[in-house]
């Protein structure tokens, strides 16, 4: 089985713009932190878009690039969208056998494709993905499950705790 995570970061960065696209009139989410030492909102979609260019590039045998100068958060997902997509399938076939390497905080790592993948790149961008919408939903944006994974729906006003009244 050969390893193409393209479609899985592309699915999640459209989430991820389109929960920016619902923040547009809230501009103080993008210094919002949930922690005094934890990154602002901001920083969290850029760590997030990050991890999607760290683990495709070497997935893909090549070396990994970086949109984090663009003018605006949407604007680097967009680049990277269009970069993800323009990798051929066939790139990462051998995948595997690959052995990518990562700088993980102040620890250098070396793991085969596989685990690089799974046990490190998607645990650190759904991360950062999950702490910029847990900094946004903190701050009162009007997202919810379904704009995180695109699949949950609810009826307005919907609630686990306390049940939409009848």
């Amino acid at each position: 089985m050969s390893i193409d995570p393209v479609s899985i970061f592309c699915h999640a960065l459209g989430q991820l713009s389109a929960m920016l696209d619902k923040l547009d009139a809230q501009p103080q989410i993008l210094t919002a932190r949930l922690h005094p030492d934890m990154l602002p909102f901001a920083q969290q979609v850029r760590a997030a878009v990050s991890f999607s260019l760290r683990g495709c590039c070497p997935l893909a045998g090549r070396g990994v690039v970086s949109f984090s100068d663009a003018a605006s958060l949407q604007e680097q997902i967009a680049h990277t969208l269009r970069y993800l997509k323009a990798i051929p399938t066939q790139r990462f076939m051998g995948a595997p056998e690959r052995i990518c390497r990562d700088r993980a905080g102040f620890a250098d790592i070396a793991l085969p494709a596989d685990e690089y993948l799974h046990l490190y790149i998607l645990p650190n961008f759904y991360f950062h993905f999950s702490m910029a919408y847990a900094i946004a939903r903190s701050h009162g944006a009007a997202i919810g499950k379904g704009d995180f994974d695109g699949y949950h729906a609810y009826a307005p006003g919907f609630s686990f705790e306390a049940p939409a009244s009848a």
